[in-house]
């Protein structure tokens, strides 16, 4: 095959932000801004890589010394994975990777990037066919296994699946919502974020006061608790922890109610934006993930009539998203570039990973 296109698509997390690495389930949505690659064999044994987007080039050797991957190259380290399963490179190629997914910006242009490699590098060396699924799993060892990461699933299995998605991060079940009309703003803070570090002090707070509940009581479970019982269980949990087992609680109530809200036809998009208020709510109130500006761009999304809006992604910057209607779309995004975010624009639910 002398010449492949591989695509996929960024993400928004609508419901569930901070619940992936607990186990509990999310709701997200592939977004129609992608990544391609466009490869082309070079005759040569490595990897020619373009990357005119950031003003980046490198080169690969076929079969790389794993011993010496750096800390996040998932592109050495997908070839690593795709070994274990004897799938290896024995022709060099050309690739020139563009993208229009803002970087490092809670949109998953990490994911999008390895899953289009992945499904290259299968595509180009293996007869072998892997489901988005599969794919996704893929990625999830690439992106978080193999790195010792914290995340958790629901960023490798929105961008290979496409759509939006309802999914159990415990099972891995998926519940496919199939052109899902969701008129969505996305505003871009310009702020840096520290995805690593920030989803690591989370997730290593909400686990500890898990612990700390099922430490005194052995049945509990925090897939199957309730809202009822949260001021009884708060009472085991020291005062520094509590806000952290609060918002587990509460986001995974709020998920569950915007699930049997996409179920319901016709779609009520003012529930489901109230839904989201509730959400970014406790992100900000109890997580404190968001800084000033993102507050105000928040802000500036609801009183000018969105329906609901949050930040996305592991949060302390990056982009934050709003339900919109239609006719108010514009008005919308010049209110959030007018608090001084570095972008904001229109997004459509999209589909996954594919092959152009």
């Amino acid at each position: 095959m002398n010449k492949i296109l591989s695509s996929a698509p960024g993400r928004v997390c609508l419901f569930g932000d901070h619940q992936d690495y607990l186990e509990l389930p999310v709701i997200a949505c592939a977004i129609d801004r992608t990544i391609q690659i466009i490869a082309e064999e070079n005759g040569k044994d490595l990897f020619e890589i373009n990357m005119p987007d950031v003003g980046q080039q490198r080169t690969i050797l076929l079969k790389p010394v794993f011993s010496e991957i750096e800390r996040g190259d998932f592109l050495k380290i997908a070839l690593k994975v795709l070994q274990k399963r004897q799938i290896v490179p024995n022709r060099g190629y050309r690739l020139t990777i563009s993208s229009n997914i803002p970087i490092n910006a809670g949109l998953s242009s990490s994911s999008a990037f390895t899953i289009a490699w992945l499904q290259f590098l299968i595509t180009a060396f293996s007869d072998r066919s892997f489901s988005p699924k599969e794919l996704a799993l893929l990625a999830y060892e690439t992106e978080v296994i193999e790195e010792g990461s914290s995340g958790g699933k629901m960023d490798q299995f929105t961008v290979a699946i496409g759509d939006t998605i309802f999914l159990d991060t415990h099972t891995d079940r998926v519940q496919k919502f199939n052109d899902l009309k969701l008129n969505l703003v996305v505003g871009v803070s310009g702020l840096s974020k520290d995805t690593f570090g920030t989803l690591s002090h989370l997730k290593s707070n909400a686990w500890k006061a898990i612990n700390q509940v099922k430490s005194q009581n052995s049945e509990f479970d925090i897939a199957s608790t309730t809202v009822n019982d949260l001021n009884k269980n708060l009472e085991l949990v020291e005062t520094s922890l509590k806000p952290y087992f609060y918002a587990a609680v509460c986001n995974h109530d709020i998920t569950q109610r915007a699930l049997k809200t996409l179920l319901q036809e016709p779609l009520n998009t003012h529930v489901l934006g109230e839904l989201m208020n509730e959400h970014h709510h406790l992100l900000k109130s109890y997580l404190k993930i968001t800084p000033p500006l993102m507050d105000k761009m928040i802000d500036a999304a609801n009183n000018n009539g969105a329906l609901g809006s949050k930040i996305v992604g592991s949060g302390g910057g990056g982009c934050i998203v709003a339900i919109v209607q239609d006719q108010k779309q514009e008005e919308i995004i010049e209110a959030i570039k007018a608090t001084g975010a570095a972008d904001a624009f229109s997004v459509k639910v999209s589909k996954g990973a594919a092959l152009n």
